[in-house]
């Protein structure tokens, strides 16, 4: 059995309580019906991050790869409650495309045996992923949660950290993912300046 360095299993560790510090308050928020996630993201956030987890294993990620399968798990029960709660259920043609490329991504894999192509075709479609939730983001700033997306970033760089074998197949996916959730983060932010501002104290008198 292969020797895990110390500080690899730390690392992964700290990856994946910040997993769980993130994902409690965000559901907790959503059974309270406080956030309202876009139901498309989670299912394609879900699905490919799942796939993500096997393609790392497959590379040599080791433990590295551990807190991406729980985050995928975690992922499903959030598209679940999406679901069965007041999210974000408005569906627009480009949703279903996002989708059908994120399930793409395992028959690709197989049929070329090739890890990387799938990572490289989930990573896309994580980022185009965001687009459902930018677009409500930007409409509705104070229904998504930035500190979750801001907690998500660190949490991936703490799986790059942890990772065990670098390559393009193990580190392009959470370094991605992780620049995008500060990205996130920005434009809800910004945008929440923005529709505060706009309510000026002669509209409220």
């Amino acid at each position: 059995m292969e020797d895990i360095p110390i500080t690899k299993a730390v690392l992964s560790a700290a990856a994946l309580l910040l997993t769980f510090v993130a994902f409690y308050p965000y559901i907790r928020a959503v059974l309270r019906e406080e956030t309202k996630p876009h139901v498309f993201s989670w299912v394609i956030w879900a699905a490919g991050t799942v796939i993500v987890f096997f393609a790392q294993l497959s590379d040599g990620a080791g433990i590295g790869a551990w807190p991406i399968g729980i985050s995928g798990i975690i992922t499903f029960f959030v598209a679940a409650l999406a679901l069965t709660k007041s999210a974000d259920k408005s569906i627009v043609p480009i949703d279903w495309v996002f989708l059908a490329f994120a399930l793409s991504a395992l028959p690709l894999w197989f049929a070329t045996d090739n890890p990387f192509l799938a990572v490289l075709v989930l990573t896309i479609v994580d980022l185009l992923g965001f687009g459902p939730s930018v677009r409500k983001a930007y409409a509705s700033p104070y229904e998504e949660n930035a500190l979750f997306f801001a907690l998500g970033a660190l949490r991936n760089g703490f799986v790059v950290a942890a990772l065990q074998n670098y390559s393009w197949t193990t580190v392009l996916f959470p370094a991605a993912v992780g620049i995008a959730c500060v990205v996130f983060v920005v434009v809800i932010l910004l945008r929440r300046k923005i529709v505060t501002t706009a309510i000026s104290p002669s509209q409220i008198e």
